[in-house]
């Protein structure tokens, strides 16, 4: 359905456009005219060239790399809009930068995820809407409704559409901490849960210690919610491969793929990585064949939708 004569409007900063576009052209729509650029000292300076007075506007803007600028551009858009006597703003953030701060682990630590939780709240937006926050009490720092959509969905029925199911299938969770996705995961393959017991001496360096589970004569699909690095990933791909895997395969909801993340992923023994479009692939990760990424436009844009007519987003969960 057409929303273009009612008064929603869509607007997109730098960090993904061509996701924008895509939203924006499930609901029948263009985006909104607008336009983030820089000034001589690097300053952000943003220009909203239609009125958005009394208007449900949604700006979509994923905190991606380069993360400071993508979430300043973020931040004046809401206020721009804000001051413009929009009627509501909604920040749909399909990837929430700073997540992994999400908590005190020693002292004198910060909690980035909060901070910028106040500072989203603060610049004027009315709701945020987001996809796989790494932490899900994320939510609770927003003092605004939060939609956190999953695209596990997304996911699972690819590979369901490849025949991976059943018995010779199982799930991998890389970490502890993704026990939950990945028994999701499993449930909706029919599958069995295997988990990777590992220990991180420092930040982005993972060794794994131990394979709990069977993966012997299967094939192994590991699920997390981002590949930043791909030390975990591919560490954990060799061990499956070596504890008996026929095959093993990747998926996240976010490719964050910070250097070496894709020289990793195509020197490994991962036979199919699968991401989705919530964070731009480079034209290096675009390049590897083995990389295949899945567009959540669909579910942002039914989410965008059901907000704007009041309808209830959580049967999309």
């Amino acid at each position: 359905m057409s929303l273009v004569h009612k008064k929603m409007k869509i607007f997109s900063g730098n960090a993904n456009p061509a996701l924008a576009r895509e939203i924006a052209s499930n609901l029948g729509m263009n985006l909104g005219d607008s336009s983030v650029t820089r000034f001589k000292d690097e300053e952000i300076s943003v220009n909203i060239n239609e009125t958005v007075r009394g208007a449900d506007v949604f700006i979509i803007q994923p905190t991606s790399k380069p993360v400071n600028e993508n979430l300043m551009e973020l931040l004046i858009m809401i206020d721009a809009c804000r001051r413009a006597s929009a009627k509501s703003i909604t920040a749909v953030i399909p990837y929430y930068g700073y997540a992994r701060q999400d908590r005190k682990t020693k002292p004198r630590e910060p909690i980035a995820a909060k901070l910028v939780a106040n500072l989203i709240t603060a610049a004027g937006a009315n709701r945020v809407l987001t996809v796989d926050l790494h932490a899900g009490q994320i939510q609770g720092f927003f003092d605004i409704p939060v939609d956190n959509l999953k695209a596990l969905p997304i996911l699972a029925n690819y590979f369901i559409k490849k025949g991976l199911r059943g018995d010779d299938v199982v799930v991998v969770s890389p970490d502890v901490g993704g026990v939950t996705r990945a028994r999701e995961l499993a449930g909706i393959l029919g599958t069995n849960l295997a988990i990777i017991d590992k220990r991180r001496p420092k930040a982005n360096v993972a060794e794994v210690m131990n394979i709990i589970g069977d993966v012997k004569g299967k094939t192994a699909i590991m699920i997390d919610d981002m590949i930043d690095t791909a030390g975990t990933i591919t560490q954990g791909a060799q061990a499956i491969l070596d504890a008996g895997a026929v095959d093993v395969m990747a998926c996240c909801s976010h490719a964050v793929f910070s250097k070496p993340a894709i020289e990793r992923l195509r020197d490994s023994v991962l036979s199919e990585v699968v991401v989705t479009n919530s964070v731009p692939l480079s034209e290096e990760g675009a390049a590897v064949d083995k990389i295949k990424v899945l567009s959540i436009a669909s579910l942002l844009a039914e989410a965008m939708r059901r907000i704007y007519e009041e309808l209830s987003v959580s049967v999309l969960f």
